[in-house]
């Protein structure tokens, strides 16, 4: 199997790098990034520590290579501004984004590659993903709200003094100010969450709310995620290439669930071999699934308001 990472250069990209290095089930990893000399460095520093790991392949390479991979990892984009939201970004992302997209359909992109689409703002880009390659949907796949999941239990865990990976909990609906956070299914260890002793209606809501805005708190603290999100994009990989057929919080063209229908974001998926398996229509809290719809059509709103 061999995976590309484009925009490998960038904090992003090298986590995702050195997550799926540690991973150890891809053969071949390929950096791309339009700052050759600094991508060339990431590489190398990655391939030196590769004899204490595997025997995985890691080099910079060009656009030709990265489009011939199994598997493609789009993380290159302009930063977030520590006050703007992920829509914000998307008059300045979609032209690099489409740029990028248009150099892999030059070279020839595999029938049966799986895109993974990590830039933001994410489900848009997703979206636009799908409409430009001509690829089928199911193998087009946004990171969506995995990460804000993975910030939403961990937050939880911390909260109530509990082990993060026996938190169960999700965020679905769009990667950005009108994510849904999902109370009604929570968990730990299996136990409901809806009357525990330590999570009052209003530590709920400040729990949610610094969820939504962990990236700009990184942001300030540090410059930008790289460690949280790199394992999130490993996670995903990892369910793709070794078909774990688990359900997971991604962004993907949506065609009837909770009555949604062409937009992009995350509700509950089956993520298996071949991309997106299926969508999974849980239960939710009448509340619940009005927001996911109220953040389907916000994204509808911004996808018809762009300049292309």
């Amino acid at each position: 199997m061999k995976a590309a990472i484009i925009g490998g250069g960038g904090r992003v990209g090298c986590c995702a790098a050195y997550a799926l290095q540690w991973g150890g089930i891809i053969s071949e990893i390929i950096l791309y990034d339009i700052a050759e000399s600094l991508v060339q460095g990431e590489a190398l520093d990655l391939l030196h520590g590769s004899s204490l790991l595997n025997d995985q392949r890691i080099y910079s390479g060009d656009i030709t290579a990265a489009a011939k991979s199994d598997l493609i990892i789009i993380t290159a984009g302009l930063r977030r501004k520590p006050d703007e939201s992920r829509l914000d970004l998307i008059n300045r992302n979609t032209s690099l984004f489409l740029s990028i997209i248009n150099d892999l359909k030059a070279e020839g992109l595999r029938e049966d590659v799986i895109l993974v689409v990590v830039s933001n703002p994410v489900d848009i880009l997703t979206y636009l993903a799908i409409q430009h390659t001509g690829l089928p949907p199911s193998q087009v796949i946004g990171l969506g709200t995995l990460l804000d999941t993975s910030r939403f239990c961990s937050l939880i865990a911390d909260t109530i003094k509990a082990a993060p990976t026996q938190i169960n909990a999700l965020i679905l609906g769009e990667h950005g100010d009108s994510m849904v956070p999902i109370w009604s299914s929570a968990t730990s260890n299996g136990f409901s969450l809806k009357n525990h002793p330590d999570l009052s209606s209003s530590t709920k809501v400040k729990i949610f709310e610094r969820t939504r805005q962990s990236g700009a708190e990184v942001i300030r603290l540090k410059g930008g995620a790289g460690w949280a999100v790199g394992t999130a994009i490993a996670v995903l990989v990892h369910a793709i290439i070794l078909d774990q057929r688990r359900m997971l919080p991604v962004s993907s063209l949506q065609t009837g669930t909770y009555g949604l229908s062409d937009v992009c974001l995350s509700v509950p998926t089956i993520v298996g071999y071949k991309g997106i398996v299926k969508h999974l229509e849980m239960e939710l809290w009448s509340r619940e699934e009005q927001e996911l719809k109220n953040s389907a059509n916000l994204l509808k709103k911004t996808l018809s308001q762009l300049q292309l």
